[in-house]
């Protein structure tokens, strides 16, 4: 919240506007929680509206909040050669969602070297690509605003100068260098940063985790089965005038964006309502436990279909990869999804009757709110003032996550030193 707030003063001064104009707080305030909650839900475009210096900030927002304030936090301390004490290793443990203390410092060390390298790789690539349209500088300016922006799952872009405002990527929709390395940083920075390390020991160690399994084997599926819906859904609408690998690119890109990328490549409001209620779907469940992506997690809902399928089965345990899951995981998703849907239908519910549009409009800028993910049927440059409010709330709840909030608001639980005597309901 303090580093909101900070944004959002910064945002708010005509220094960080393009024509030397104040922001109005609450549209500086929106942009600095989509920045910092890793959103990209926008109120202006901020290519045309905001200065070098507005986009530095909302840089940094991004980096900040893409990479967690206790990791950024570490990284002067270990700069300052400042020691980490047993409490903030604590969080650091809680913030990365690190099954073990041990090496806790160590494996942050290893967060920052890959996430800088990763996004310094990136950012080379598209300024190398971009510098045959644009000057170098520019092209490299550009190429490290985007690589930070897809690699911590943000969505922002500044591409309205040259494409004009609130276009996203939809003028390289047949790009496969442009699509290749947006679609690799979205990945690299949704499948968690536990994953992401035990990716890259696997050639010496070959072993991975039981999380690495269920997270990389959900992602896949989820990936190339919503690919595949997404081009049967789209090939007479919006793919229609592309050629069979923009097709292809297109049906990919929009795929994996919603897992917490933000970007895209084809308009999402000329696209058919089942693309566009599959694209809900995929916001909800949205990217990996640790990493900078929102939405309940996929290991979540593989959780969940796992106790479906165990208990049509008449099985008693869920069971991934031979190895059985403790109850509380299953409890723990079921509160996680029950209260997320609860916060998306309240919001839908307030905001259909706040703002003059659709119910999938509304729906769909909610789960992307709360998904954090960005993507928008333009809606957002057009909320009311309490539109943006309640959209800023819901970013907020999103990237903090509800149980998060849950426990900060009922600190004090302790456990209970009885239980009651059973009893039994029908159900179903």
């Amino acid at each position: 919240m303090v580093i909101i707030l900070i944004g959002s003063i910064l945002l708010s001064l005509p220094y960080a506007s393009e024509n030397g104009i104040h922001t109005p707080l609450i549209d500086a305030f929106f942009t600095a929680t989509t920045a910092a909650c890793v959103t990209g839900l926008v109120v202006v475009d901020t290519g045309t509206h905001y200065s070098a210096f507005g986009e530095a900030v909302i840089l940094m927002l991004m980096q900040v909040g893409g990479l967690g304030f206790m990791t950024m936090a570490t990284l002067f301390a270990l700069a300052f050669r400042k020691r980490i004490s047993l409490r903030e290793r604590l969080w650091l443990q809680e913030s990365m969602s690190h099954t073990s203390l041990e090496g806790i410092v160590r494996f942050i060390r290893r967060v920052l070297v890959y996430a800088f390298t990763i996004e310094f790789v990136g950012a080379l690539i598209l300024a190398i690509r971009w510098s045959a349209t644009m000057p170098f500088d520019k092209a490299l300016y550009y190429g490290v605003f985007h690589s930070v922006s897809m690699f911590t799952n943000a969505g922002i872009d500044i591409m309205g100068p040259i494409h004009g405002p609130f276009n996203s990527f939809t003028n390289h929709v047949d790009d496969p260098i442009i699509n290749a390395v947006l679609m690799m940083l979205i990945f690299l920075g949704g499948i968690g940063f536990i994953v992401l390390a035990e990716v890259i020991d696997y050639p010496k160690i070959r072993k991975l985790s039981l999380h690495s399994k269920v997270v990389l084997y959900t992602s896949g599926i989820l990936f190339l089965g919503g690919a595949v819906l997404l081009f049967i859904f789209e090939f007479t609408n919006t793919l229609e005038p592309l050629s069979l690998s923009g097709k292809l690119y297109s049906s990919l890109f929009q795929s994996i964006s919603p897992r917490s990328g933000g970007a895209n490549t084809l308009n999402i409001a000329d696209m058919r309502n089942a693309s566009q209620f599959l694209l809900i779907i995929l916001m909800f469940i949205g990217a990996s436990p640790g990493s900078a992506g929102g939405g309940i997690k996929v290991t979540t809902f593989a959780i969940l279909i796992g106790a479906v399928i165990a208990m049509i089965r008449g099985k008693e345990d869920v069971v991934f990869f031979k190895r059985r899951l403790a109850k509380d995981r299953v409890h723990k998703a079921l509160t996680i999804t029950a209260v997320s849907v609860a916060t998306i239908v309240l919001f839908t519910m307030i905001l259909s009757a706040t703002e003059e549009t659709d119910f999938l409009t509304v729906m769909f800028e909610v789960t992307s709110a709360f998904g954090t993910t960005g993507l928008s049927m333009g809606l957002t440059p057009h909320l009311t003032e309490i539109g943006k409010i309640l959209i800023i709330i819901v970013m907020f709840i999103g990237r903090m996550g509800p149980l998060t909030l849950a426990y900060t608001l009922v600190p004090n639980q302790s456990k209970e030193l009885y239980r009651h005597p059973e009893g039994k309901i029908t159900i179903g």
